[in-house]
C-alpha cells in the first residue's frame, strides 16, 4: 500500500489541517492508533477514535462488515483560524533510521514543541524519555 504509513498518516494530518477539515480519517494500525493517541493526551490534536462497522456511514448505506477496513478519525484542535500544530515533520524513515541515545533526545522549538520517541518500553515524548533516561527512535517532531 505505502511504504511509509506514518508518514502518510502525518502527510494527511498536515493536509487536513490546510484547507481547515475538522477531522482526518485514517487507515488503522496500532502503532498509528498510539501516535494519535499520545498527540491526544499532549494536547496537538482533539479526541482520538477507532471507528467501527456501526459508525460509519457510505451515504445511505452502512459499510457491510466483512468489506470494511478498521479507520481512525482524529479531530483538529484549531485556535481561532489557525491550527494548534504548525509543523509536523517524519524524522527517522524506513531508509534512514535516526537513533538517539539518553544523552542525545532532542529539545524541540526550545521545549514548546515534542518529539515522538519510540523506546523499549513505547512511544513516549521526548520529556518522558529526558525523565525515564532511554533513548530510542526519534519517529517525528511536533510543534
Amino acid at each position: 500500500m505505502y511504504t511509509d504509513p506514518i508518514a502518510d498518516m502525518l502527510t494527511r494530518i498536515r493536509n487536513a489541517q490546510m484547507v481547515n477539515k475538522s477531522e482526518v480519517i485514517l487507515p488503522y494500525s496500532k502503532l498509528k492508533f498510539s501516535i494519535l493517541k499520545l498527540l491526544e493526551k499532549e494536547g496537538w490534536i482533539g479526541k482520538v477514535e477507532v471507528l467501527d462497522s456501526n459508525s460509519v456511514d457510505s451515504g445511505q448505506e452502512k459499510y457491510q462488515a466483512s468489506k470494511f477496513i478498521k479507520r481512525i478519525r482524529a479531530l483538529i484542535l484549531y485556535d481561532g483560524k489557525k491550527s494548534k500544530i504548525s509543523s509536523i515533520k517524519r524524522v527517522s524513515k524506513p531508509g534512514c533510521r535516526v537513533y538517539v541515545n539518553k544523552d542525545e533526545i532532542p529539545v524541540i522549538l526550545n521545549g514548546y514543541g515534542i518529539a515522538i520517541i519510540s523506546t523499549s518500553r513505547g512511544l513516549m515524548t521526548n520529556h518522558q524519555a529526558k525523565k525515564e533516561a532511554i533513548g530510542g527512535e526519534v519517529i517525528c517532531e511536533i510543534y
